[in-house]
């Protein structure tokens, strides 16, 4: 065995081993770290390919890499990694779309069948998960509008242009020499990429991240292929069959299909205005800071629930201070963790974690839905459609049928919130007009910083 060979069955190892450490929360940190270093051996066993001429451009590939990633690392804020993350996947699939170009132009005179459908097959991937990376990050940062954009006939023309691409795919696979072809090819597949993600709601966003993972994967897979790269295919097999795997567990959360996430243009974002009221006559109670210190100040057991809200208003650092005022005045505090709450899989936890709240105050939906009758209070933070009551019962509503968290089930709701907006859903929350409900307006840290500063229990 050679060196590039014992490089890349290490560096194998310890991507398998830092995926299975991310399935739970408490060794997922020390995954991601397994798995970066198997991406360092996996460059050093690189390096020693004899086939390489000179390194100079390697080398200021990697500086380059290197000073364009610290930036991003150091001063994007936990809060905005949904788009990070899908500004991520753009790069990388950008990088082998380019490096699939370069290949067919310098072997197109006498490029074999085979190589041409994995050239194909790779160039198309990576420009559609380029561009619709780009649109993804672009509906998460608010540039692009977070509904759906739709217009009559818009599926039949999705599928008239994947049909067109599929054809001059196996045109290009027959005739590889035939150039203009290709670069069709190319330009229907970037613009593919905005077609494919144009009609999906930020509310669908996290299986839509989880999706072009999967894609980024099967891009780099296929690259592997053509580049004759072993660790290129196992790694990029790896990201694609997770990605997959993850996207179907993010729809069988969300109790919808691939198809329907894809085609069904979810989700929709409602005027910026604060009603007390719904057209069914139906009346919230509002509560103020002070009102709701008492409730807090009686209570033994609180379960939080947060959602996107929390993560919009970079309330995690205030909700963990508060949580530990509770705690040291004896209360029980559990954090309430929906498997779609927030813009992409982890959102919550990824957030709370950098706020350092303990991985075992961490539940997820499954576990804590039985603990919320015996709650004395369940503090929403943020959280809509994940925590609707009509997604039980209303048959009619675009999310019946989505587990949710049994919020509702607590003796007291407190519900943090800017105004009575629906959630991306476009549909208003049963539970804001439960009895048992009190709805606190104002900015989720705002808000949480007053009760936190407030809470006197146990204090002489």
């Amino acid at each position: 065995m050679n060196m590039i060979q014992l490089c890349y069955l290490i560096s194998t190892i310890l991507f398998i081993l830092g995926i299975r450490s991310l399935s739970s929360p408490d060794t997922a940190r020390r995954g991601m770290n397994l798995a970066s270093f198997g991406m360092l051996i996996a460059i050093i066993g690189t390096l020693f390919n004899p086939k390489i001429v000179t390194y100079t451009w390697i080398i200021s590939g990697l500086a380059l890499g290197t000073i364009l990633s610290l930036p991003i690392s150091l001063w994007i804020p936990m809060t905005k990694i949904p788009q990070r993350i899908a500004l991520s996947h753009a790069g990388g699939a950008l990088a082998a779309c380019l490096i699939g170009i370069a290949e067919y132009y310098r072997y197109s005179t006498n490029i074999t069948n085979l190589s041409m459908a994995i050239t194909g097959i790779e160039v198309v991937l990576g420009a559609l998960t380029f561009t619709g990376s780009l649109m993804v990050a672009g509906k998460l940062h608010g540039v692009l509008p977070g509904r759906p954009i739709t217009y009559k006939g818009q599926n039949f023309v999705n599928i008239s242009v994947f049909i067109l691409m599929i054809a001059l795919l196996l045109y290009i696979i027959i005739h590889p020499q035939m150039n203009q072809a290709f670069y069709i090819l190319l330009s229907l597949s970037f613009l593919f990429g905005l077609f494919l993600v144009t009609p999906i709601g930020a509310a669908d966003m996290p299986v839509v991240i989880a999706l072009f993972n999967a894609y980024g994967g099967l891009t780099s897979a296929v690259m592997g292929f053509m580049l004759g790269n072993t660790i290129q295919i196992i790694t990029g097999a790896l990201d694609g069959a997770s990605g997959f795997i993850l996207s179907m567990l993010m729809c069988k959360a969300m109790n919808r299909s691939m198809t329907n996430v894809l085609f069904g243009a979810f989700g929709s974002i409602a005027e910026d205005t604060k009603k007390i009221a719904s057209s069914d006559n139906k009346t919230v109670q509002e509560i103020s800071v002070e009102d709701a210190l008492q409730f807090f100040e009686q209570a033994d057991t609180v379960i939080i629930a947060p959602g996107y809200g929390m993560a919009n208003s970079q309330a995690h650092h205030a909700l963990r201070a508060f949580a530990d005022k509770l705690k040291a005045s004896g209360v029980s505090v559990k954090y309430a963790i929906h498997p779609v709450a927030g813009r992409m899989p982890g959102h919550m936890n990824v957030l709370l974690a950098e706020a350092n709240v303990p991985y075992t105050d961490l539940f997820e939906m499954d576990d804590i839905n039985p603990e919320f009758p015996n709650a004395d209070i369940a503090l929403v933070v943020g959280a809509n459609d994940v925590t609707n009551p009509s997604a039980r019962t209303v048959k009619s509503s675009p999310i019946y049928g989505m587990p949710i968290l049994d919020v509702d089930k607590a003796k007291k709701v407190v519900v943090l919130k800017r105004s009575m907006n629906p959630g991306f859903s476009g549909v208003d929350n049963d539970l804001y007009y439960k009895p048992n409900t009190w709805m606190l307006f104002g900015d989720a840290k705002d808000s949480l910083s007053k009760l936190s500063y407030g809470f006197k229990k146990g204090w002489s």
